[in-house]
């Protein structure tokens, strides 16, 4: 589920070409503040790649909601910490 969600963003990444030290920019609009660079568009879509599975811990981690894309999504059940 999650390498295939990651693969979804990654199809859905949107590169442009901009004037700095790493030329290569890429981003997933879908995914707020994913974004990264690289001094080639394959560096540029591996730091994408680490971007996205940092973006989607993180939401994990303070329950944030993490959209579909297409059909494929990333369902997390949210266990209690209250002990009896």
């Amino acid at each position: 589920m999650l390498i295939e969600y990651i693969e979804e963003a990654l199809n859905r990444a949107h590169y442009e070409i901009i004037e700095d030290e790493e030329p290569f920019y890429g981003e997933v609009k879908e995914l707020p503040g994913v974004w990264a660079s690289g001094t080639t568009l394959e560096e540029c879509r591996k730091n994408l790649k680490d971007s996205i599975e940092g973006w989607i811990l993180l939401s994990i981690k303070k329950e944030l909601p993490i959209p579909k894309l297409g059909n494929k999504s990333i369902d997390i059940e949210v266990e209690s910490n209250i002990h009896s």
